[in-house]
């Protein structure tokens, strides 16, 4: 547990196959009131990091859009899990069916936020999706979709929560921004990813697009910024990490030795999106357990 790998040595537990290595059991943290009183739009929620994210949001006082484009069914769950997470101050959610890519669908996703919650005040950009294939057998179809959904998506439901906070300004008492936005982008903004070329090049350009467009609302006091997982259990990577096997190759690229979990990126996005990082803009942040270290290199080369 816990107590254990703390009273090992860095080179005890270097020297540790992953399959040897104490289990970790993620820290419990208390949700605490701070985003009472905004209303959060999250995409791509009704599974994987949107979902836990969601639900982050909504035990953290927020109301929450949970945006899906899957089975109404999963969204719905979604719904349930936030609203009943136990919080006194829990936030409320509803689901609203839209595809990020669309762009009649991303201002009628906003709408319907308004029209509920009376405002928007975060934005969550996470809706994702891969499409595998070797260079040249990926179809422009193939390049296209993904580009469209985790580039273009993001662009489409910025621009709409810049509109909203433009018009609205800043709300004394519930937060010191007019607005925040939160893009969901990936290791692969700066790690090449042979096979995903379509994938590492839109997460490549919701890094610039991410600095961009903070650089130009700051004046707003509008905050945008970026989480870049690394490996986290989810349904869209299941494969890497379902059986032993594949989780001890997984490891060879995780100096922290083990995967992450949907938790490790909600934490930091209700963070992000309180007042505690209200002088935070334009950064991407890394939550990969050393992914982005090299770890080739941890033996010295």
């Amino acid at each position: 547990m816990t107590s254990t790998i703390s009273n090992m040595s860095s080179a005890t537990i270097r020297d540790l196959m992953p399959e040897q290595l104490p289990e970790v059991v993620m820290p419990a943290c208390e949700a605490r009131a701070i985003l009472r009183g905004q209303t959060a739009v999250v995409t791509g929620a009704s599974s994987g990091i949107g979902r836990g994210i969601a639900n982050a949001l909504c035990a953290a006082g927020a109301n929450v859009i949970v945006n899906y484009i899957g089975p109404d069914s999963q969204a719905e769950e979604v719904v349930r899990e936030a609203t009943h997470c136990g919080c006194a101050h829990r936030g409320r959610a509803i689901a609203v069916k839209g595809d990020v890519s669309d762009e009649s669908q991303v201002a009628a996703t906003f709408a319907r936020a308004i029209d509920e919650f009376g405002s928007v005040d975060i934005l969550v950009n996470n809706a994702g999706l891969q499409q595998d294939a070797p260079i040249e057998r990926m179809t422009l179809s193939q390049w296209r979709r993904v580009i469209d959904v985790n580039l273009t998506g993001q662009f489409l439901c910025a621009r709409e929560a810049i509109r909203e906070f433009k018009r609205r300004g800043v709300r004394p008492g519930v937060s010191c921004s007019a607005g925040k936005i939160v893009c969901v982008s990936s290791v692969h903004e700066v790690i090449p990813w042979a096979g995903h070329v379509n994938y590492a090049a839109s997460k490549g350009g919701v890094m610039l697009m991410m600095k961009s467009i903070a650089q130009e609302v700051a004046p707003w006091r509008i905050r945008v910024n970026s989480i870049c997982p690394g490996a986290i259990r989810t349904p869209i990577n299941r494969p890497a990490w379902e059986t032993p096997e594949a989780y001890n190759d997984l490891m060879r690229l995780i100096p922290y030795k083990r995967i992450g979990e949907p938790d490790d990126i909600a934490r930091l996005a209700v963070w992000l999106c309180s007042d505690e990082a209200d002088y935070i803009t334009g950064t991407s942040m890394f939550v990969d357990g050393g992914m982005t270290l090299y770890p080739g290199f941890e033996a010295g080369g």
